[in-house]
Order: C-alpha cells, then sequence, then structure tokens
C-alpha cells in the first residue's frame, strides 16, 4: 500500500517510518517542523507559526550519482525514497488528479491535429494507448468524458478488474477481433466507449498496422520511466512471466524490454505515417526506445539533446494552451470527510469561473459542473481542477471564507507536482522551453523555497517524478485552510508566487503566451511586484551587425 502509483512511486519506505511519521503528525506543534527525507522523518525541530508543519524531501541525490544505478543501491541501503510526485508529496488524490489533465490533453490534441471546434468534443474519434493503473486508469474515464472511443491495452488483470468495478471502463476483451468490432460500432454510432484490451500494446499496434485499422490519437503510459524493473511488459511475455523474469534472469529480461520497445516504435512509426497523431505522455516513452538502442528516434539522429522526433503532449498541447497561461492541476481535499463538503466545495469554484473568458475556462467549468456526475472520487473527498493564478486565488479565499462561516471543514489545498512550476524535466513539463534552460533545475527549487518562506503548510521536492531518476526535479505544497485571516495572506501572497513563478520563467524563455500572462501581472500587480518581461531583438540588426563586423 505504500507503492501509491507509477510502479515505485511510495509514500515512503517502510511501514516503521509510516507509523513514526504519523506519531509525529499527532504531536506536532505550531512552534514545530517535521523534517521527513526520503521517507524517514528525521525528527520535530522547533520553528514559529509563520513556517510550514512539514517539509518533504526524496531521493535527491549528489549529481555524479544521480543515475538509475547509484539510486538503486541507495534505495536497497535504505537511504533513498522514490516519491514520483504526490505519492511522497502527501498529495495523491487517485487516478481523479490526472483525469481532468488527460481529458484536457485529448480534447486539445483532437482541436490542433483533427480539426475539432472548441465548442465540440471527440465524438467519431478513437485514442489508443496503454496502462489502466494508479496513473494511467485515468485514460478511460477522460476518454469517456470526452466523449471518444478509448482502447487500452493492460497486462496486469488486476488493474483493468479495478477500473471495470470502479465504472471507468465500459468493456473488457483478451480479443483484438472484437475490441476493434466494438470500436468500430461507436465510432459510427458517434458514441463514446472505454474499452479495456487485455493483453500487451505491442500486439494491438501490430494488429491495427496489419488489418489497416485507423487511430485517430496515439500514445503510451506503461511506466517507462523504470522499463528495466519490471514498468514495461515485453510483447513476448504475459505478466506473470514478466514478474518471474525479473527475480531469475534479469539480463534476457533486459534484452527482452529493448526487443519490444523497438517493435513498438516501429509500429507507432506505421501508424503516423498513415495520419495517427502521437504524443508521448510524459512517462518518458521515448527516452527508454532511445536507450534500447534506437537512435532515429531522437531529433539529431544522434544524441537526446535536441528532444525526440515525436512530441511530448507538454511540448505540443499542455505547455502552450495550459501551462504558459498559469492553468495547473490546482486541487483540494475536504478534511471532514464528508460528501456534502465536496458538493459545496464544486458548486463555490464554479461559481468563480468565467466560461466565456478563455475556452480554456470553457472546459474547465464544464470539467467542475459535471464532476459529480462523472463519479471521479476513489476514497477521500477530493477534486481536481485546472486553474490559473487567478483562478486559484479566488477559489482559496472562497473556500477560506466558507469555513470561517462555518459552512465546511478545513480543507487542505494543493497540486499535482506536474504543473506550471513545480517541475523541470526537459523531456516533460519544461519540453516547450526553448532557450536552453530546459535542463536546469532553477524554477522548481525556487518555487519549492518560495512556497516554504511564504508559509505553505507542507512543502516537497522530489528527484525524478514520472520520467525518472535524474531526469526531472519536482516539488509540490499542501495549504490548510482553518479559516483565518493569517490564512487569507498566505493565500495571496504563496499561491500567486506557485503559479507566476513558472510563468516568468516561460516568459523569459519567449513563449508568446508566457509572455502576454507576465504583461497581464505587470499590469494588474503595478505596485507590488513586477516579471522581468524579454524584448525581441530583431533577426535582421544582429545579422547585419555580424555581418559588418565580420567585413572590416
Amino acid at each position: 500500500e505504500l507503492v501509491t502509483y507509477g510502479e515505485t512511486g511510495s509514500v515512503c519506505q517502510n511501514w516503521l517510518q509510516y507509523r513514526l511519521i504519523k506519531k509525529y503528525l499527532e504531536q506536532l506543534t505550531e512552534n514545530q517542523t517535521l523534517v521527513v527525507e526520503s521517507g524517514h522523518p528525521l525528527g520535530l525541530f522547533p520553528s514559529r507559526p509563520e513556517a510550514p508543519r512539514v517539509i518533504i524531501t526524496n531521493a535527491l541525490m549528489v549529481g555524479m550519482f544521480d543515475n538509475a544505478h547509484d539510486w538503486e543501491i541507495a534505495e536497497e541501503m535504505g537511504v533513498a525514497n522514490y516519491g514520483q510526485m504526490t505519492a511522497g508529496g502527501w498529495m495523491y488524490i487517485g487516478p481523479q488528479g490526472i483525469v481532468h489533465g488527460t481529458f484536457n490533453t485529448i480534447l486539445g490534441a483532437g482541436r490542433k491535429f483533427l480539426g475539432i471546434a472548441e465548442t465540440d468534443d471527440l465524438h467519431g474519434h478513437m485514442f489508443v494507448s496503454s496502462g489502466l493503473g494508479g496513473m494511467s486508469g485515468a485514460q478511460p474515464k477522460a476518454a469517456n468524458i470526452a466523449n471518444a472511443v478509448g482502447v487500452f491495452a493492460e497486462v496486469d488483470y488486476s488493474r483493468i478488474k479495478t477500473r471495470l468495478d470502479q465504472g471507468w471502463v465500459d468493456k473488457v476483451s483478451g480479443n483484438l477481433d472484437e475490441v476493434f468490432a466494438w470500436a468500430k460500432a461507436a465510432l459510427e454510432a458517434q458514441q463514446g466507449l472505454s474499452i479495456a484490451y487485455h493483453g500487451n500494446i505491442v500486439d494491438l499496434l501490430e494488429y491495427a498496422v496489419k488489418n489497416n485499422i485507423h487511430i485517430d490519437l496515439l500514445s503510451d503510459q506503461t511506466s517507462c520511466h523504470n522499463a528495466y524493473e519490471g514498468g514495461y511488459c515485453p510483447v513476448a511475455l504475459t505478466f506473470e512471466q514478466r514478474t518471474e523474469m525479473l527475480h531469475t534472469d534479469r539480463e534476457r529480461f533486459v534484452e527482452l524490454v529493448n526487443e519490444s520497445l523497438h517493435r513498438h516504435f516501429h509500429a507507432i512509426q506505421a501508424l503516423c505515417a498513415r495520419g495517427t497523431y502521437f504524443f508521448d505522455y510524459g512517462n518518458s516513452f521515448m527516452k527508454a526506445v532511445y536507450d534500447s538502442g534506437v537512435k532515429e528516434i531522437s531529433k539529431n539522429g544522434y544524441d537526446e539533446k535536441d528532444g525526440f522526433i515525436f512530441p511530448s503532449y507538454v511540448e505540443d498541447i499542455m505547455g502552450p494552451e495550459l501551462f504558459d497561461y498559469g492553468y495547473g492541476p490546482f486541487r483540494w481535499v475536504c478534511l471532514s470527510g464528508k460528501e456534502s463538503d465536496l458538493d459545496k466545495t464544486d458548486a463555490a469554484a464554479m461559481s468563480c469561473i468565467d466560461p466565456n473568458r478563455r475556452f480554456q475556462d470553457r472546459d474547465n467549468y464544464i470539467w467542475i459542473r459535471d464532476a459529480k456526475k462523472n463519479r471521479l472520487v476513489v476514497g477521500t473527498q477530493a477534486r481536481i481542477l485546472y486553474q490559473d493564478e487567478l483562478g486559484r486565488m479566488r477559489i482559496a479565499l472562497k473556500f477560506n471564507k466558507m469555513v470561517r462561516n462555518g459552512e465546511i471543514g478545513p480543507v487542505m489545498l494543493g497540486r499535482d507536482h506536474h504543473d506550471v512550476s513545480g517541475t523541470d524535466s526537459p523531456f516533460r513539463e519544461t519540453s516547450n522551453i526553448k532557450d536552453g534552460s530546459n535542463v536546469m533545475a532553477d524554477m522548481a527549487v525556487q518555487c519549492f523555497a518560495g512556497n516554504a518562506a511564504r508559509g505553505m503548510s507542507l512543502c516537497a521536492l522530489h528527484n525524478g517524478g514520472g520520467v525518472g531518476i535524474g531526469k526531472a526535479i519536482n516539488g509540490g505544497f499542501g495549504l490548510v485552510l482553518d479559516g483565518s485571516e493569517r490564512v487569507d495572506g498566505i493565500i495571496r501572497s504563496a499561491m500567486s508566487w506557485d503559479v507566476m513563478g513558472g510563468v516568468a520563467r516561460r516568459s523569459w524563455a519567449r513563449n508568446a503566451h508566457g509572455m502576454e500572462t507576465a504583461m497581464d501581472y505587470n499590469a494588474r500587480r503595478a505596485n507590488e511586484g513586477h516579471i522581468t518581461i524579454p524584448y525581441i531583438v530583431n533577426d535582421g540588426i544582429i545579422e547585419k551587425a555580424v555581418a559588418d563586423k565580420m567585413n572590416k
């Protein structure tokens, strides 16, 4: 149970750590801070009421040792915990946490590459991917909400059963003839349908190639950040055989993973040549293909520094259309555990959104309007809602006022680490930053430090995230709304910083929407803060100056 999602994403390393953390939280006073290092509760230390109550770090390794091999040694020695993102950051709210982002992503892909109108959905279009686990399990629900026909391969039947029992998958089969017959009927009827295929994604894609089946949108959510440790099941093995071989013949298992990744890549190539749009969904799939020996997946043909031939979803969709505006996966948890409190917060959040402002706001308005109907809650009474800086602040202040007035119990605010400012990763969150700073981790660390300085209740900083050790630095926060005016002040300061620090970085990278959002911020908050805006040079002037100098 401590492994929350993403094959290895853990709250902490063992139950002794868990019980000790729980004990410390029960003893914690407003003049103390609990420090947790890679799952180990270092202790309670004197601080002050304005400081965070909990500060968490996970898997932060010294540079020369920041690689998968040395990470495994550290993990086996019990000194490193792979917190993924919200697992070790104590903000995981079940698959709902990624349903909204997946919904936004496939809708965005449809608008950008299939010509779908901003007011339309994905009816009559097919989305194919793999995985039905803790994160990937969001895909069929997102497809249903977007009214698409979704087909999802999963080798672990227990994962399929979970989604079926949950009502997030409509049909299940291990027969590809049957799977695509169902898909064809739903496409012709212009109806949404989610189908789980019990089998390997490579078999599914090769079947589609062989039978000339058109797939509109294609992605992958196998745990490729951990491909050689079981995150990617080779096409030659069943899930059970994969588990056994991991322990009995690791060398042969690695060979089979590489062979399977080659076939997977070539099937995607064949489908894309016929008009399919493929996007990497931030699971390090393209990096895994590259590491398996397929150099042709890199843009320059010899290394990964210039990126890959297929775009990531952030590079093409989420970065320019959401993150650059400041939209990201804001979330909250009703600490009372009451469904009625969640209903009240849903209604309050919806009242803060103007659906006519931008298409993003319209999408978010529809999402929160239909959230209860879509049965998104798993366990904790929680909600995710993509919002920008202004939206998050409006909603947070409204919730805190509701707590103050006794309308609802206390609320914990947070977000996914996969956000505007929270994560530096050239393979995912910062893949649409083109000024060379995509390999730098300053933004995520500054975000973490700034949130702690401004009084967030919980601050977390991790290595790895969804793409693997050494490939990302990511952080998150939690803020307890107790109804106090003190918390109103934290909302106005910290919630704004948490978004705009990332917008400022995206603006300085000369992302058009980032610059637009930063300039709007400067106009709105002229007496409070100021973001440095880049001035775009005229290439002709530079070229002429260089030419004149060279000709002297």
